[in-house]
């Protein structure tokens, strides 16, 4: 049997509580005026729930979000985000990463650990990164949120958590499941913009190219994306998501989500991906692309 694995992220949930005086110091300030002039028109609340809808029907095994469930790290935000993210189901079938718009200020970073530790327990130890063991497959998520400047939005894992990354994937390996890990930057040089990128990707690429790994999912660019890194036995296919709440006409590409088909042949581990998004009529959602993995 087949496992289906659903990968959404980039909700940005909003509208935005208005924050106090206080609460606008600093990074929120920028984040704010961002959110009024220009993010408020291209996140649509109700284009998420349909695309969850639709998502629902499709029944996956289990859901991935990689992160940017809020904007700017309000305890309100933080609140609506946690209960949609209840909405997509159990923490037992969902699992959480967070992206840099979740820890926008270092003050959010602790809520948001506290809020969404229901969807970042872990088989081996508290902290990231986390391993969920799943229908044969090894759920890995990592942490690359880390707070920035303003005008800056990269990530970074770290050495400890990349220790204990290389270790889960020689583990998991030996216990012949399908190894996918998680997290909300892309995980290769180049992945993204000038100061939008991962701050330590060449040394996640070295752990990749060493131990391996079936599949690599992120968000962060609002767009559905696939790249290929070297790996230890073959290619490891890395696969970005669009903004799940993103309108039609947008700068960015219309919402979509990813559906990751994950089964065992013999020895070796089949995976097929396809998506599913707002169509150019900008109201169904629809079957687009497959993913050639």
């Amino acid at each position: 049997m087949a496992f289906l694995l659903a990968h959404l992220s980039d909700a940005h949930i909003g509208p935005i509580p208005r924050p106090s005086l206080r609460e606008l110091a600093g990074k929120r300030l920028t984040g704010y005026a961002n959110w009024i002039n220009k993010r408020a028109q291209a996140h649509d609340m109700g284009l998420l729930g349909r695309l969850v809808e639709d998502m629902a029907a499709q029944k996956p095994d289990h859901v991935a979000m990689t992160g940017d469930i809020v904007n700017i790290g309000l305890d309100a935000e933080i609140e609506a985000a946690r209960l949609w993210l209840s909405g997509l189901g159990s923490p037992e079938n969902v699992s959480f990463t967070p992206g840099n718009h979740d820890a926008y200020v270092p003050a959010a970073v602790p809520r948001i650990a506290e809020t969404f530790a229901p969807w970042t327990t872990s088989e081996e130890g508290a902290g990231f990164p986390y391993l969920r063991r799943r229908g044969g497959v090894a759920l890995i998520g990592l942490d690359s949120a880390v707070p920035t400047a303003p005008f800056v939005a990269s990530g970074r894992l770290g050495a400890e958590q990349r220790k204990k990354l290389a270790a889960l994937l020689d583990k998991t390996k030996a216990e012949g499941l399908a190894r996918v890990v998680l997290l909300h930057h892309p995980p290769h040089r180049g992945g993204a913009k000038a100061l939008r990128g991962l701050d330590d990707a060449a040394e996640l690429e070295a752990i990749i190219a060493r131990h391996g790994a079936e599949l690599i999912l992120h968000g962060h660019n609002h767009k559905i994306s696939l790249h290929r890194l070297p790996g230890a036995h073959g290619e490891t296919p890395v696969v970005g998501a669009a903004s799940a709440s993103a309108k039609a006409g947008a700068h960015y590409p219309r919402a979509a989500y990813n559906l990751y088909s994950i089964e065992r042949e013999g020895d070796k581990i089949l995976i097929s991906a396809r998506s599913r998004g707002l169509g150019a009529d900008g109201e169904t959602i629809e079957e687009l692309d497959a993913l050639a993995l």
